[in-house]
């Protein structure tokens, strides 16, 4: 019982998959036999039409729902935070005045275990690290450098999990789409087989017939157990990236939405903002501005930091006598690193001129993926344009064939075969609708574009745990 109500549940959802189109309209062998007279008028058959047909809630805003919950689950997003704190707090530590934190020093010296003649000195200074030339303000654009690269891997990330999730997305959707169609002959089946056996007892058909027509409706109850075993196959894969129990439909899967609209073709100026605005090469990008930095701090960091020492001493040189106060300034100015500071130097360079190469390669890259899914969208929807013809006349043929065999015009292994031709037309029709459509999805991964209605701000991270 649940079975069948999934399977008609699915049917309903499914009546607007195609949007854009309208589904043909089809009569049954049942239907056929009940209501074609002789004088019955043709056959009338629905060609599709451009933008009938059901539109559901807009499938970009339930995508971005589920690019969302997917990111909230990901490393990246639950230590961002941490990463951000930790980019104020290098910041902060450029700032101040001094290279390292100031240390404090104290000492005593007596001559109590030896001489005992009342010697007494008493010593309390502060050490405060200074910073080399030009050191504080390299440093502090490196802080600024390491906290954009880490807004720069949260973008990336981002995008990363959105392809992720509009890979399993269209899967689903198309198992979902396959197994409509198998539910759809299935009842067509169903219903020629009811049919053929009525003629049977009739007189009208041969066993044979009703063997033919048995054997179709088998093969059609196989297609839809495969294909609820791969809808439920691409559900779970989709529910292990989004968490499916925050979302509404995860209860049951009658509720899953579908047939919605896709995302939107980006137009020309928006990809070629978006390709400027890449996040895997603006990543990139900062990673190598991240690496400059270091090898323009390593070069000015020839020797460990000096350090100023500020101390006051008090003392005497035997019991009776007053007690004598001095101050003590010192300056410690360590000798240059050699080939420590070389090799820190060279290293440097050459994460630099790494990273720097890493990105030129990484944009050529970017651009053929963008250039190759501009391809893949225009050959998408030529296929759907030629699918969607051809089931209109594949719809069309199956209505005349429909009112010859009922009429007894037509034998049923050409009506078998003409049904196989409609529900693969059909079928085709709904490939090449997702197919355009996923083309589309394909394109905005390739251009960086998020899902509409995702957050596209790198720093919207989910919000800190309490502590």
């Amino acid at each position: 019982m649940q079975r069948t109500m999934f399977r008609w549940g699915v049917l309903g959802a499914l009546a607007g998959l195609a949007a854009g189109w309208a589904p043909a309209q089809t009569v049954s062998g049942r239907d056929a036999a009940a209501t074609v007279a002789p004088d019955a008028p043709a056959v009338q058959v629905q060609v599709p039409v451009p933008g009938a047909g059901l539109r559901p809630p807009g499938q970009g805003v339930e995508l971005a729902r589920l690019v969302e919950a997917a990111w909230a689950l990901q490393p990246e997003a639950l230590a961002a935070h941490e990463r951000v704190r930790a980019g104020r707090a290098r910041r902060e530590a450029a700032s101040h005045w001094t290279a390292e934190p100031p240390a404090v020093s104290l000492s005593a010296k007596s001559d109590r275990f030896n001489g005992r003649d009342g010697a007494r000195e008493y010593e309390a200074g502060v050490a405060l690290p200074l910073w080399l030339p030009d050191e504080r303000a390299r440093t502090a654009r490196l802080a600024e450098a390491e906290e954009g690269a880490d807004q720069g891997r949260v973008a990336a990330a981002r995008l990363r999990t959105a392809g992720q999730v509009r890979e399993a997305w269209w899967q689903w959707l198309r198992a979902q789409a396959v197994l409509g169609q198998a539910l759809e002959r299935l009842k067509s089946a169903e219903a020629l087989a009811a049919d053929v056996a009525r003629r049977v007892q009739a007189g009208d058909l041969a066993l044979v017939d009703r063997h033919q027509a048995d054997g179709a409706t088998a093969s059609a109850q196989a297609s839809v157990a495969e294909a609820e075993g791969a809808l439920e196959g691409a559900r779970l894969a989709l529910g292990a990236l989004v968490a499916t129990e925050g979302l509404p439909w995860a209860a049951s899967p009658e509720a899953l939405p579908c047939g919605c609209a896709p995302e939107p073709v980006p137009t020309a100026p928006e990809a070629a903002a978006a390709m400027d605005a890449h996040p895997e090469l603006i990543a990139l990008r900062q990673k190598a501005e991240v690496a400059r930095r270091t090898a323009e701090l390593a070069s000015v960091q020839v020797r460990a930091n000096p350090e100023l020492a500020l101390l006051t001493t008090r003392d005497r040189s035997g019991r009776g006598e007053a007690y004598q106060q001095s101050v003590t300034v010192a300056l410690r100015i360590p000798f240059g690193g050699g080939s420590r500071h070389e090799a820190r130097v060279a290293s440097a360079l050459a994460d630099a001129a790494e990273a720097e190469a890493q990105w030129e390669r990484e944009q050529a890259r970017v651009r053929a993926q963008a250039a190759a899914a501009r391809a893949r969208h225009a050959a998408a929807q030529a296929q759907w344009e030629a699918a969607r013809k051809r089931e209109a006349l594949a719809a069309a043929t199956r209505g005349f064939v429909q009112k010859s065999f009922a009429l007894g015009g037509t034998d049923l292994p050409t009506r078998l075969r003409i049904e196989q031709e409609a529900a693969d037309a059909a079928r085709e029709a709904v490939r090449a609708r997702l197919d355009r459509d996923a083309a589309v999805s394909g394109l905005r991964q390739a251009l960086g574009l998020l899902p509409p209605g995702a957050q596209a701000d790198a720093a919207a991270v989910p919000a800190a745990p309490s502590h």
